[in-house]
C-alpha cells in the first residue's frame, strides 16, 4: 500500500499533473502507442520521469471498460461510445458480464495491463492503475441517467419501474466490469488504483434528493465503491478516488469518510483549503489547478498559473492537511496548443 508515501510526498512539497496523454502525443503514432503495452508502459515511464515524482499515473482513459462490458454483448469497437440499453438485459445476457471473468480484454485495456506489469518490473516507479467508477459507468450505458434516480428517490423500486430495472441491471453489469478490470490491474503489479467517478456529481444527485432520499446514494454510488475499494485492498493496494464532477461539501464529506480513499482528488471548482476540514486527515488531497484551460493565455495566463499555485500551496499550509498539487484531472494534449500546455505545467511545478 502506498498511503505511507502519498503522506511523505505530500509533506515533501511534492507536485505532479496526470500527464501521461502530452507525453504520449509525443509519439509518432500516438494511436498505434496506446494500444502497445510496451510503448505505453515506456510513455508512462518518461511522464514520470518528466515530471519527476516516483507514481507512474497512467492515461486516464475512461472508455476502456465499457468497451469491455459491450464486448461481452459483442458490440463493435466503433459502436461502444454511442451504444445506451434500452431495456434490463435478462439474467442470461447479465452473467455473460458477471460470471465470464476469463474473457479476454478488449486492446484498450490488455495495453494498459501490459503497461503496468512494465512498470512493476522494469522500473523503480510505483504503478498505479486507472478504472472508472460503477456509478460513472453505469450513467455511459443509459441514454437518460437522471430519470431512473429521481423515481428511485420517490421510492419505487426496480420491480415497479421499468427505468429503475434499467438502472440497476446496468449498474450490477458496471460494478462487475469495473471489479474485473481492477483485478486485472492489481494482478499486473498495480500498487495503487485510481477510480475515477466524474458523474458523482450535484449533476445526478442534487442536494434534494440526497436529503429526501438518502438511500439512492447508498445504492448506486456508496455500496458499489465500497466493494470495489475492498477488492483494491485485499490485492494489497490503495485506492485514490477522483471526482471531478461538481460536487457539494455534503458529498465529498460522505465519499471521503465512508471510502478513506489514500488520496482524494477534486476538480478546480473545489476550495480543497475547505474541504480539508471534511477530509480525514490521512487521506492526502490532490488537485486541483484548472488544468483545462492551460491550452488558452487568454483564459489562464502563465502568471495566473503562478497565483494560482501559490495561493493553493499557502493555503493548504496553513490547514496543515496535506496535499500533492497537481492537475483538475489529466492534462489533454491540445493540437497547436501543446507547448502552451507544457510551459504551463512546468511553471505549476516550479512556482
Amino acid at each position: 500500500m502506498i498511503r505511507p508515501l502519498l503522506l511523505e510526498l505530500a509533506a515533501s512539497g511534492h507536485r505532479l499533473p496526470i500527464g501521461a496523454d502530452l507525453v504520449l502525443h509525443e509519439e509518432p503514432q500516438p494511436d498505434l502507442a496506446r494500444l502497445d503495452p510496451l510503448r505505453l508502459g515506456q510513455v508512462i515511464e518518461r511522464a514520470a520521469r518528466r515530471y519527476r515524482t516516483p507514481l507512474a499515473f497512467p492515461l486516464m482513459d475512461l472508455r476502456l471498460e465499457k468497451a469491455d462490458l459491450l464486448s461481452a454483448f459483442d458490440v463493435s469497437a466503433d459502436a461502444v461510445d454511442s451504444f445506451h440499453f434500452r431495456a434490463a438485459p435478462g439474467e442470461d445476457a447479465i452473467a455473460r458480464v458477471t460470471h465470464q471473468d476469463e474473457r479476454p480484454f478488449p486492446p484498450g485495456s490488455a495495453a494498459q495491463q501490459g503497461a503496468l506489469r512494465y512498470i512493476a518490473t522494469q522500473t523503480d516507479l510505483v504503478p498505479v492503475g486507472m478504472a472508472i467508477g460503477p456509478f460513472s459507468l453505469m450513467t455511459r450505458l443509459l441514454e437518460d441517467p437522471i430519470t431512473p434516480l429521481a423515481i428511485a428517490a420517490s421510492g419505487a423500486s426496480e420491480d415497479e419501474d421499468a427505468s429503475v430495472r434499467l438502472a440497476s441491471a446496468t449498474l450490477r453489469m458496471a460494478l462487475a466490469t469495473v471489479l474485473r478490470s481492477v483485478r486485472a490491474q492489481t494482478r499486473a503489479g498495480a500498487r495503487a488504483v485510481i477510480l475515477c467517478e466524474p458523474a458523482v456529481s450535484v449533476t445526478y444527485l442534487s442536494p434534494r434528493m440526497m436529503a429526501r432520499a438518502p438511500q439512492v446514494l447508498e445504492q448506486f454510488v456508496l455500496d458499489p465503491l465500497r466493494r470495489v475499494r475492498d477488492q483494491i485492498a485485499a490485492a494489497g493496494a490503495d485506492l485514490i478516488l477522483h471526482d471531478c464532477g461538481q460536487l457539494s461539501t455534503d458529498l465529498v464529506q460522505k465519499l471521503s469518510s465512508e471510502l478513506h480513499p489514500a488520496m482524494l482528488s477534486l476538480g478546480s471548482g473545489r476550495r480543497l483549503w475547505e474541504d480539508a476540514a471534511v477530509v480525514p486527515r490521512d487521506t492526502v488531497l490532490y488537485g486541483n489547478l484548472p488544468t483545462r484551460q492551460f491550452y488558452s493565455d487568454a483564459a489562464m495566463p502563465e502568471e495566473e498559473v503562478r497565483r494560482l499555485t501559490r495561493e493553493l500551496m499557502d493555503r493548504m499550509q496553513a490547514t496543515g492537511h496535506p496535499v500533492i498539487l497537481g492537475s483538475e484531472c489529466d492534462v489533454l494534449h491540445v493540437p497547436d496548443a501543446a507547448e502552451t500546455i507544457r510551459r504551463k505545467v512546468e511553471i505549476m511545478l516550479e512556482a
